[in-house]
């Protein structure tokens, strides 16, 4: 029998890496060993390998290391915030004041621009030039050169020991090309004459070659890239903070009850079955389920839902929310990776670390860029001097060409605004699972909502009673809310919670007994009560007066379901049950729409309910009575009649139809099967989240596409500029780091996204 190669995948942090070219070699690198598929992250400086058993991880370091970069496998994470100072497995390094490449790049900077500030200055103000000031620039721009810009000398040494070149590569021959020329005009040429003096104009006008050194050039254009090289880095890492935070927040120690006792913990150590306490004002350790006490939760900083939800013994509660209200004891049933926490980590990780169609263009485009512009710098000093005019002139111009042509913002366009982009998601409930995603959210025509959790809340509520004459509302709802209260029945809770809500505490039935199919019936107060079917009151001979039977018909209609109510021989009233719409779910299919989304209610209910929701919220288009594995194929169908389908869903049910959509979204609140099969998740159970997410990931998208613009339009018509010696290379050194710290600041306009559904 054939051996069946299984697959792992490994993620793995990669050093020195330090532009897009870097990342497209080490992917093209790793892509040509067998069984293996990478993707390399310039901007988070990881790759995700998918690798077969016949390939190790050792293998996958040592094919990195031989690219000339470093690889490692990160720590393993701790679950958020578990553990003690341990919260995201050593991410606290990421912290700005204390990462080892933002310091050492500070550092630089300031060298650089100490040194190279007096260097500019003299060669800009003939008034500053005195006699041997030429000898003085030559002494400040030596260590900017050769310090401050060691980083890119370094890595252009070894990428040429490799056979490559990067957008270093450029960076390094430029400067040094420009010292060098300094040195050899001030040493053999005629620059280190005494009184020797050094127009310049900050002008796009063409040069005649005059000046014959360029420290101002080889040190300005050191200090400008080193500016862009550690803003990049600065805005790294701070595009990343959404991702860490949410890493941090979950709850370091919890009180667990062992034997009767309190006991402190790392929340690293909790295990699924232990009781925890939790007092008011602390953090929920892990995910779990009330056992005692009652409150309210404040799960803002996870669902950006500003309400405290109530809890009591057997709801859910989710880890690093914050208990509002009283104290709590709360079974665990999920720790470490398997929390909501930890797998909201993990998605927006993932999707931070895809690569979006545009991305894999820009990376190829950059592989192959920094050869053709070291020609292109080649070809320019050959046709200057072919047409005569001279050295200086010629080798100014190809200069300029090789320093205007990093495609530093080629590189960061999709990164920065992916990192941004999921991360501002998870601030607000909104999970992108990854960078295709985004293609596909301009391309939906259509949006498929399930009704059950989706568009209603997914349980039975109490929405109407109609009383007899004789009857009063609030009456009716003590004496009929009591009996049911006494029933396990979810219709007999939807009305007690009902009666509760509207009328307070209830009293406790003297007597109660449950009629299997029918209802219940008992005494409360002294009366004798029945609520259930109109069949339960026939039977103790009990008919409904006419303005009752016309409220069950229409209620009925409407497909809701109709109880009955009597007491002391007579009937009271009629209560209409159903699962409530949910009160923005209108809103947010008016929203949906003006997106350019046709929404089609897709349900198992029957026509009647379905047709009264639709009816309710907006939705003109109804497919109901459809079976669980039926789903699938009316998206297939949408799809086939030429639209490309959204499928809002959060039940097992709708996990094969989330799969099969265009693009999926799975409530959070929901089931994990859902979840797993979506595209974006939305944490709140608000359906405007769906309308959100769609704008967020239009909006990331379009933040690429614009990135990715300026940064071509940027590059091809910087180029002919800098070969017809339009661009001194100063000038040119300033716009490239413009250039890249334009992207990353337009990449994080996306922190300021705001959704609707919390305003």
């Amino acid at each position: 029998m054939a051996h069946t190669a299984t697959h792992q995948e490994v993620e793995l942090a990669i050093g020195g890496m330090t532009c897009a070219s870097c990342a497209a070699r080490i992917e093209k690198k790793l892509n040509r060993m067998d069984g293996v598929e990478a993707t390399v992250n310039y901007s988070t400086e990881k790759a995700k390998v998918t690798f077969s058993d016949e390939v190790s991880i050792k293998d996958l370091i040592g094919t990195v290391e031989a690219t000339g970069y470093s690889a490692k496998q990160p720590k393993p994470k701790a679950a958020p915030g578990a553990g003690s100072g341990q919260a995201g497995g050593g991410d606290d390094e990421e912290d700005e004041g204390n990462d080892p490449e933002v310091v050492a790049l500070r550092q630089r900077l300031i060298t650089a621009v100490t040194l190279s500030v007096p260097v500019i200055a003299m060669a800009m103000i003939p008034a500053l030039q005195f006699q041997y000031w030429q000898w003085l620039s030559l002494t400040l721009a030596a260590p900017v050169v050769v310090y401050a810009g060691w980083p890119f000398h370094r890595a252009a040494w070894k990428n040429l020991k490799h056979g490559a070149a990067t957008m270093d590569t450029l960076v390094s021959v430029g400067t040094t090309a420009a010292f060098l020329w300094s040195l050899y005009a001030l040493f053999w040429g005629h620059a280190g004459m005494p009184g020797m003096t050094h127009p310049f104009e900050l002008t796009i006008s063409r040069s005649d070659g005059a000046s014959n050194i360029y420290l101002e050039a080889a040190a300005g254009v050191t200090a400008f890239i080193l500016a862009g090289r550690y803003f990049e880095v600065r805005s790294k890492r701070k595009a990343g903070a959404a991702l860490r935070a949410l890493m941090h927040l979950g709850a370091k120690e919890v009180t667990v009850l062992r034997d009767g006792d309190e006991v402190r913990i790392p929340t690293g150590e909790l295990a699924v079955g232990d009781h925890f306490l939790v007092r008011p004002g602390e953090k929920i350790a892990t995910d779990g389920v009330v056992v005692e006490g009652s409150s309210a939760v404040d799960a803002s900083m996870l669902t950006g839902e500003s309400v405290p939800v109530e809890v009591s013994p057997g709801d859910a509660v989710t880890g690093a929310t914050l208990n509002a209200g009283g104290r709590l004891v709360v079974e665990a049933t999920r720790v470490g990776a398997d929390t909501q926490l930890a797998r909201m980590a993990k998605l927006v990780e993932d999707a931070q670390n895809g690569k979006a169609a545009a991305q894999r263009l820009a990376d190829k485009i950059s592989g192959v860029f920094v050869p053709i512009v070291i020609l292109l710098a080649l070809g320019t000093l050959a046709v200057w001097l072919a047409t005569g005019e001279g050295w200086a002139a010629a080798f100014t111009a190809a200069v300029a060409v090789l320093i205007i042509a990093c495609p530093c913002a080629l590189g960061l366009a999709t990164p920065t605004a992916l990192m941004v982009g999921t991360g501002r998601g998870a601030q607000l409930g909104i999970l992108i699972k990854g960078p295709e995603v985004l293609e596909t959210t301009r391309k939906v025509d259509t949006v498929v909502l399930d009704k059950t959790g989706t568009v209603t809340t997914g349980k039975m509520t109490l929405l109407a009673v109609h009383s007899a004459a004789s009857t009063d509302d609030a009456e009716v709802l003590r004496i009929a809310g009591a009996l049911e209260n006494a029933s396990e029945h979810p219709i007999a809770q939807a009305v007690a919670a009902g009666a509760i809500e509207k009328t307070g505490p209830l009293a406790t039935p003297e007597d109660f007994a449950n009629i299997p199919g029918l209802g219940v019936q008992g005494i409360v107060n002294g009366h004798a009560v029945l609520v259930g079917r109109q069949k339960l009151l026939a039977e103790w001979e009990i008919q409904l007066p006419v303005e009752l039977e016309r409220a069950k018909a229409d209620a009925e209609a409407s497909g809701r379901t109709a109880i009955a109510v009597a007491w002391d021989g007579e009937a009271r009233a009629i209560l209409e049950v159903a699962d409530a719409v949910k009160d923005t779910s209108a809103e947010a299919i008016t929203r949906l729409r003006a997106l350019g989304l046709t929404p089609i209610l897709l349900t198992g209910d029957n026509k009647a309910v379905a047709d009264a929701v639709a009816a309710e919220v907006g939705i003109d288009e109804v497919i109901a009575e459809v079976m669980p594995e039926d789903k699938v194929d009316v998206v297939k169908r949408l799809q086939a009649e030429g639209r490309s389908v959204a499928m809002v869903g959060d039940g097992v049910n709708d996990a094969a139809a989330l799969a099969q959509a265009d693009l999926g979204l799975a409530m959070g609140t929901g089931t994990d099967a859902a979840i797993e099969a979506s595209d974006l998740t939305l944490v709140r159970g608000d359906l405007r989240a769906a309308a959100d997410a769609i704008r967020l990931a239009r909006r990331t998208l379009g933040t690429i596409r614009s990135n990715l613009f300026w940064a071509f339009a940027y590059n091809v018509a910087a180029l002919p500029l800098a070969a017809l010696g339009l661009l001194s290379p100063m000038i040119a050194g300033a716009a490239m780091a413009f250039s890249s710290v334009f992207v990353v600041g337009n990449s994080l306009r996306l922190r300021r996204f705001k959704a609707l559904s919390n305003s």
